[in-house]
C-alpha cells in the first residue's frame, strides 16, 4: 500500500486526531500529547523540534511519524510517534514512514535514532515491528508507566 509522503500541513489536523483517537493502544493522555506535538508542528513548520511526515491515499490518512532532534546530542534523534490507521496495518505504511524518516536523517548526517514503546501486549506488534526494520532493545525499565507496564529502548545506528 503506497501512497504519497507529505509534510504535515493544517489540513491533516483533524485526520490525524481522528487517527490517534481510533488507535486502540493509546490512552486519552496520550492522545492529548500527540496533538499537542502536532499543533506544535503546525504552528512552527520550521522547527527542527517536532518534525512529521503523513502517508496519505487520496485525501485518507493512512499514518503519520513525528521525530525531532535529541536535545544535546549530535546527530542522535528521537521517534515520538508512528501511527498506523489499523485497517492499513501490516501493508508497509509503517515501515515506508520510518524508511523516509531514516533517509531524511541520514542525508543531514544523523546518526541514531532512539525509540521508546511500552511493554504491554497490546505494544507487542510494535515492538516486533521495530526488530523486523532493523532497531534493537537496548534497554527495559521495569513498571515504568505503571505497574506491568515497562519503557522498552529501542534504537538504530544510521548513516
Amino acid at each position: 500500500m503506497w501512497g504519497v509522503l507529505a509534510k504535515l500541513e493544517p489540513r491533516h489536523r483533524a485526520k490525524l486526531a481522528s487517527l490517534l483517537e481510533a488507535t486502540p493502544e493509546f490512552t486519552r493522555p496520550e492522545v492529548d500529547v500527540a496533538l499537542e506535538l502536532i499543533d506544535c508542528g503546525l504552528a512552527d513548520p520550521s522547527s527542527d523540534d517536532y518534525r512529521f511526515f503523513v502517508h496519505q491515499e487520496g485525501e485518507e490518512v493512512l499514518g503519520y511519524v513525528c521525530f525531532g532532534a535529541a536535545p544535546m546530542t549530535e546527530g542522535s534523534f528521537d521517534l515520538y510517534w508512528l501511527v498506523v490507521d489499523k485497517r492499513a496495518r501490516r501493508s508497509g505504511v509503517g515501515r515506508e514512514l520510518m524508511a523516509a524518516v531514516e533517509r531524511d536523517l541520514s542525508s543531514e548526517g544523523g546518526r541514531l535514532i532512539r525509540v521508546e514503546t511500552a511493554g504491554l501486549d497490546s505494544y507487542a506488534a510494535a515492538r516486533s515491528f521495530y526488530e523486523r526494520i532493523g532497531y534493537r532493545e537496548v534497554a527495559r525499565l521495569r513498571d515504568f508507566y505503571w505497574r506491568g507496564n515497562d519503557l522498552c529502548i529501542f534504537t538504530k545506528y544510521i548513516g
